[in-house]
């Protein structure tokens, strides 16, 4: 599957190679052998018609462009993002606006709690529920689960074969990559 922020990956590789002096032949075989990156649009699953990505998100750009490109390689699929805040950028309320505006392109989205919140200072830890509150105004179906268990338990019934869920995160979240597709296959 190409999606577009791979294809501008692809071409900046070639012509820095290129600049460098590396013959074409050279930088088609190379391109044609690559397998990508592991965390980075990887499809972990599809169990019960519902397929279940892995992105190592960390900032809410790089949640955009990773929804965007998910919009682009399943068109007409019902799109669910869920966040697990973890990164040091994600764990603060710097860019709580901005996370918001990320997470609306989904069609669903479920945001856990904070990764050892208490790590950061209470004045510039990232609230969840206000980013949560901010989608629901905003018209968007977007719930708050504490625990990848409760998000396993509360989002399992409300997918359908076809969907596409998009979990993102930058650790292991609690094995919901495990846990989330073994819960819809007991279902089905």
């Amino acid at each position: 599957m190409l999606f577009r922020s791979n294809a501008l990956n692809a071409t900046a590789a070639a012509a820095l190679a290129a600049g460098q002096g590396i013959d074409t032949g050279s930088i088609v075989e190379a391109l044609a052998t690559f397998r990508s990156v592991k965390r980075r649009l990887e499809v972990r699953a599809v169990a019960a018609g519902v397929t279940i990505i892995d992105d190592f998100a960390h900032h809410p750009t790089a949640i955009r462009e990773t929804l965007k490109a998910l919009r682009a390689a399943y068109p007409g699929q019902r799109l669910w993002a869920v966040l697990e805040p973890r990164s040091n950028t994600l764990r603060r309320n710097v860019f709580e606006r901005e996370l918001v505006e990320s997470l609306a392109l989904a069609d669903g989205i479920v945001v856990a709690g904070v990764f050892k919140q208490e790590s950061i200072p209470e004045g510039e830890r990232m609230h969840p529920d206000k980013v949560v509150a901010a989608l629901v105004r905003g018209g968007h179906d977007a719930t708050l689960f504490a625990t990848a268990d409760d998000i396993v338990q509360g989002l399992t019934p409300r997918l359908n074969p076809g969907d596409v869920v998009a979990i993102l995160s930058n650790g292991g979240f609690d094995g919901i990559y495990e846990k989330l597709p073994r819960q819809l296959e007991r279902r089905a």
